[in-house]
This record gives structure tokens, C-alpha cells and sequence, in this order.
């Protein structure tokens, strides 16, 4: 069964670096896929991918990752302005993080007006 997990921002947004990628890992190792409110700062999505390194084994392949952005096309100074401000009052809550384990997620694809998640089933271990 695939699993969906939506985690709204306000979530995460009182938990120091650390929490929130044990956080976000754990959902992964559970197998579920995860869709964050928001994004995590750069050096948290490096920790995460860097912690990832560290356990991949047998039984977890690693994760699949991609951050989606606000499309931001050429504004008037006015529109400018305005996201400017929202970026200011927003931060990290702008955009959109989908994650989960490697051996599920075999592709995510985005383009300014879709993400598309492609799975694959899950291999079962032979029984001997």
C-alpha cells in the first residue's frame, strides 16, 4: 500500500534542524511519501541527504527528493515589491518538498504547472 503523508509547515516550524530531518527521515523509513508545506533550508537539505548516506542498507535504499518553487515570472516593480515582502513574511513556507524512500519513488518530474510522482512496486523477498 502506498502512503501519502501531508506535513503542513507549521509542523516542523518550531523544531531546530536536527528534529526536523529525524522527523522527515523517520516518515521516509516508514515508507511513506512524504508532501512538506514549505522547504527546508539548504543546509538542512544537505544534512538530510548526508544522514541519508549514512543508513542506506538492505533494508533502506535511500530517498527521492525534489523541491518545487513559486514560479516567479518577470514582474512589474509593483508585483516585485509585493513578492518581495511575501517573501519576507513567508520565508521557508513558499514551495512545496516531496520526499520519499528510493524504493518506491522511481522518478519525480515537475514543470510550472505539475509535479508528477511515478512509483514502482515494492520487490517482496523470496522465501526460501
Amino acid at each position: 500500500m502506498l502512503t501519502l503523508q501531508f506535513v503542513p509547515y507549521e509542523e516542523i516550524d518550531g523544531l531546530g534542524s536536527e528534529e526536523r530531518i529525524k522527523k522527515l527521515l523517520g516518515m521516509v523509513k516508514d515508507e511513506k511519501i512524504v508532501v512538506l508545506e514549505g522547504r527546508l533550508r539548504k543546509e538542512e537539505e544537505a544534512e538530510l541527504i548526508r544522514r541519508t548516506m549514512e543508513e542506506i542498507s538492505e533494508r533502506f535504499k535511500g530517498i527521492e527528493l525534489s523541491v518545487v518553487y513559486p514560479e516567479r515570472k518577470r514582474a512589474a516593480f509593483g508585483k516585485k515589491l509585493k513578492n518581495n515582502i511575501a517573501d519576507m513574511l513567508l520565508g521557508q513556507r513558499q514551495g512545496l518538498t516531496v520526499l520519499g524512500p528510493a524504493s518506491l519513488i522511481k522518478e519525480i518530474r515537475k514543470d510550472p504547472d505539475k509535479i508528477q510522482l511515478f512509483t514502482q512496486e515494492k520487490k517482496k523477498k523470496k522465501r526460501k
